[in-house]
């Protein structure tokens, strides 16, 4: 039997825009949604920008130099006490390379990130469909699940 092949997991800086090209295709494959992801690409200004601030994270799984799965995430920083919490907005690892542990590693990079930070916890919000069941059971395993409702609230024209 085949040794699955083994991944490294990388935070990406201000310098990683080719990293974060792979990352965000690899996201658009993932979630069946290239159009989101890939139609409008910014600029690589405002991509250096964003790697570059210390509210974002975005980490990287590796094969072999290819990006095969990562996450995107953002601290919040309180206003009611000296903490922050992480808001982990996207996670995805390519379905060639899912059940072999990558998403539970970037999960805990990113906790790992997180402590660093002083952050008291990360969140993440799953759909309630049946797609999303893969979702559900790791989030599910890794903390605890909590009901709530979610509001989209449009800017600009109604």
């Amino acid at each position: 039997m085949n040794q699955p092949t083994p991944f490294n997991i990388c935070q990406l800086g201000a310098n990683d825009l080719n990293l974060m090209e792979g990352l965000v295709t690899m996201f658009g494959q993932a979630f069946d949604d290239l159009e989101t992801y890939t139609g409008k690409r910014p600029s690589a200004e405002y991509t250096t920008r964003l790697l570059g601030r210390d509210t974002f994270i975005a980490l990287a799984a590796l094969i072999d130099g290819e990006v095969v799965g990562g996450l995107a995430a953002y601290e919040l920083h309180k206003f009611e006490q000296e903490r922050s919490e992480i808001y982990l907005y996207d996670l995805a690892v390519s379905a060639e390379h899912r059940r072999r542990g990558i998403a539970t590693a970037l999960i805990e990079k990113l906790r790992e990130i997180a402590a660093q930070r002083g952050a008291w916890v990360i969140f993440v919000q799953a759909d309630t469909d049946e797609d999303d069941k893969p979702a559900q059971a790791l989030y599910s395993r890794l903390g605890e699940r909590e009901e709530v409702l979610h509001f989209d609230i449009p800017v600009g024209e109604k």
